[in-house]
């Protein structure tokens, strides 16, 4: 991130002084894995930063596609995102109640469809109540507005890409699964899935880069040190990968905050290349 290059995250207490700006739209991108057995629609019913608007990435998706929350078409995105009331002049704000997921993967989204004017609530939701800033649960009702969106498609790889790029020694891909999964040794939490990783990939846990007592990211050195005990080198082209497209965002986050802002994410990760039988893969 250059020094004129402006931050992708926003503090609690910056959105706190702005929160009335009609320039400014937060939402809220809570989303949870089914084994954690929560409902992120139904939390952000009971409580939500005032004026947030509740974006889904499952519904926000690609209709036709067999695999969970994958990028919708630019016109689907520009209908939703013109829904929610966000017009192409307007700063998004994007924050979770789950350790970056997926406020990350929104903030990442929006930058795929050509919008750079958002960023990500640091510490979300929960840094914001630990702050004692207020929640409400008024329903929020936004007047549409017109959006554009242009898709860049170097933020994204998909399957043929990566595969195609596996031998390409410029290419690094980093895995955001939690080591028992990306070694072989933790069962996937989808059924029909092989257990492994991507073959010449490296891991690096996405809860690695957040600091646990604040849930905010950590600082940049801290950032960086992670990325180099993983074996990245930040100033090369990155391929992040996950098990949906989801966690691997945090990631593209990270090594945004460090200077690559270009790193991509593949977007059907674990969830695709496990499913296939004509995909190598490694464990250990």
């Amino acid at each position: 991130m250059s020094p004129e290059t402006p931050s992708p995250l926003a503090s609690a207490e910056w959105l706190a002084e702005r929160l009335d700006s009609p320039d400014i739209v937060v939402l809220d991108a809570s989303f949870f894995l089914p084994i954690q057995g929560r409902n992120a629609a139904a939390e952000y019913l009971r409580e939500h930063i005032p004026g947030a608007r509740y974006f889904d990435i499952d519904s926000v998706a690609d209709p036709g596609s067999p695999l969970p929350h994958m990028l919708p078409s630019a016109a689907q995105f520009a209908e939703a995102a013109g829904g929610l009331g966000i017009g192409n002049p307007t700063e998004v704000v994007v924050y979770d109640s789950n350790c970056f997921m997926a406020s990350a993967r929104v903030w990442w989204t929006f930058r795929v469809f050509g919008h750079e004017r958002v960023r990500v609530l640091d510490g979300g939701l929960a840094r914001w109540k630990a702050l004692g800033l207020p929640v409400l649960s008024d329903p929020v009702a936004p007047a549409p507005a017109s959006f554009s969106a242009v898709f860049h498609p170097g933020l994204v790889r998909g399957f043929d890409e990566v595969r195609a790029e596996l031998d390409e020694p410029s290419v690094q891909i980093v895995d955001a699964r939690s080591p028992g999964r990306f070694a072989g040794t933790d069962p996937e939490p989808r059924a029909g899935l092989r257990s492994g990783h991507i073959p010449g990939s490296r891991s690096l846990f996405f809860k690695r880069l957040i600091d646990e007592p604040t849930q905010c990211l950590k600082p940049r050195a801290d950032l960086e040190r992670e990325f180099e005990a993983a074996g990245i080198d930040t100033h090369r082209p990155v391929i992040a990968t996950c098990g949906t497209g989801v966690t691997a965002a945090v990631l593209a986050l990270g090594l945004y905050c460090v200077g690559n802002e270009y790193a991509a994410v593949y977007d059907g990760s674990w969830t695709e290349w496990g499913a296939r039988e004509d995909t190598p893969i490694e464990t250990g």
